[in-house]
């Protein structure tokens, strides 16, 4: 038989010897299996309707996708370029390459080490008393083989753990998604808040300085004060000041949109008006139990938990007597023209049994325990987390809906007011302080009147988040 024959059967009798030894093996510590948990029955805050009609295939506005959810075509826009590009996206993605290499590391663990070594010697020949001696060589070839039997099962819960941190890592990527479709979103109504607030603003400084410009004629003829020319002046000057402020608000707020888009400073291109942009009325929220499926949080923090409870395996697996086997198998000769025509070749197998280890793996395992306590209460609380989210986005929603609704009546006698002010001034019936007061008004009602709608929409986005949606598309 050649020598390399000798080596191919070595190493294939190993092999199949330790194939034997595993399959009759076992995997010490616990198997997984999800904690229980009480869903409520409904959401707190949804409408009675919703929580009445809510049948076994109630869907959820978490289900769908964020391109049905914000129709503003230049918003989808920027998330779309968001999801592409987004730094905290790609830091994800890089972590999940991380998990899948460091799970590939542990399960080589399962697996036995070949290495092989080759030696060769040549000595050329030396001339003595006239004689030529020849050229003569050696050479030697070996493998060596080593395995540690995964007889109680550590490396298969180390690989477990592995995978589990894998699917922990897309969760949390996905998490990172729907985060980000809500902050693009948010972001992008807190601009066109801004500039609505700039067009009243402006709009504003024009009527003043119109009025600035009557009150100037008044005194002039005699009509008024110059006291009320200076209190119009105030007027033009607050209104200069909040155009001033609201640009900055407006850079600043583009700036940090591109941000989110993984880009350097820059304008914005805008679409719809803050007025226009679509949301229903109500939302359904669907069933609560499905929220435990869809809310990317909770599937990572269950993932963690699954890889804390396989490190329970591995530290028990410390108690017990560790299986390996070697091998090596070679072939060496003093002539290279006979290297491969016999070699040798030896097999060994060798157990070690921890006998005192001064309580080590005992406190390995109570650690591996106490940490799956803890993922299993962080799993517990991102559970709970999810539902008081959820909770606080619809009554959020709904409440800013009201709020709005008594803003659009303040500001509608806010104008009003300042219709009548005007008229009893021109009549000579009251200073242009009523005048001042009720514009002053009426200008802090428009803005709250944008700030009302903008929470409106933050809280309809806010929703959509909190049910788990933007990572599905």
């Amino acid at each position: 038989m050649s020598g390399c024959s000798m080596l191919r059967n070595t190493c294939l009798s190993v092999t199949l010897a330790a194939s034997t030894v595993l399959g009759v093996g076992c995997t010490v510590g616990p198997n997984y299996k999800r904690p229980p948990v009480t869903a409520p029955d409904t959401f707190r805050g949804a409408p009675a309707a919703q929580n009445q009609g809510a049948g076994p295939q109630a869907s959820s506005f978490g289900d769908a996708q964020w391109a049905y959810v914000f129709q503003d075509e230049p918003l989808q826009a920027l998330i779309k370029t968001a999801l592409a590009e987004n730094f905290d996206v790609r830091i994800a993605a890089t972590r999940i390459l991380q998990a899948e290499a460091a799970y590939r590391v542990t399960r080589a663990d399962q697996f036995p080490t070949i290495n092989g070594e080759a030696q060769g010697q040549a000595q050329h020949g030396t001339v003595i008393a006239g004689q030529s001696l020849p050229t003569t060589g050696s050479g030697a070839f070996g493998v060596s083989l080593s395995w540690e039997l995964d007889f109680w099962g550590k490396y298969r819960r180390a690989s477990e753990a592995a995978r589990a941190e894998i699917l922990a890592t897309e969760w949390g990527r996905r998490a990172v998604l729907t985060s980000l479709v809500s902050q693009v979103a948010t972001a992008y109504y807190d601009l066109r808040a801004l500039d609505l607030q700039l067009e009243i603003a402006r709009r504003t400084l024009t009527s003043r300085q119109e009025s600035l410009r009557l009150t100037q004629v008044r005194e002039s003829g005699g009509a008024t004060s110059l006291v009320d020319v200076r209190q119009a002046e105030q007027l033009v000057h607050s209104a200069s000041g909040e155009i001033v402020d609201i640009q900055r608000q407006i850079e600043q707020q583009e700036n940090f949109i591109n941000l989110l888009l993984g880009r350097y400073p820059d304008t914005i291109v805008r679409g719809r008006a803050l007025t226009d942009q679509a949301h229903a009325p109500e939302v359904p929220a669907g069933l609560p139990s499905a929220l435990l499926d869809r809310r990317p949080d909770i599937q990572q923090a269950e993932q963690l938990l699954v890889s804390a409870n396989a490190q329970i395996g591995i530290a028990k697996a410390q108690y017990f007597p560790q299986i390996s086997l070697t091998g090596s198998g070679g072939v060496a000769s003093s002539a290279l023209s006979t290297l491969f025509t016999n070699g040798t070749w030896t097999a060994a197998a060798g157990v070690v049994q921890p006998i005192f280890t001064a309580g080590r793996t005992r406190g390995e395992v109570a650690l591996a325990k106490a940490r799956t306590e803890e993922a299993a209460l962080v799993y517990q609380q991102a559970i709970h987390q999810a539902f008081r989210e959820v909770s606080d986005a619809l009554v959020g929603y709904r409440r800013s809906q009201e709020f709005r609704t008594t803003q659009e009546q303040l500001l509608e006698s806010a104008e009003d007011a300042r219709r009548l002010a005007d008229l009893r001034y021109q009549g000579g019936a009251t200073s242009y302080l009523e005048v001042l007061d009720s514009d002053t008004r009426l200008f802090i009602a428009e803005l709250g009147l944008v700030q009302a709608q903008r929470n409106e929409l933050a809280a309809f986005v806010e929703i959509y988040r909190a049910l788990g949606g933007g990572w599905q598309s």
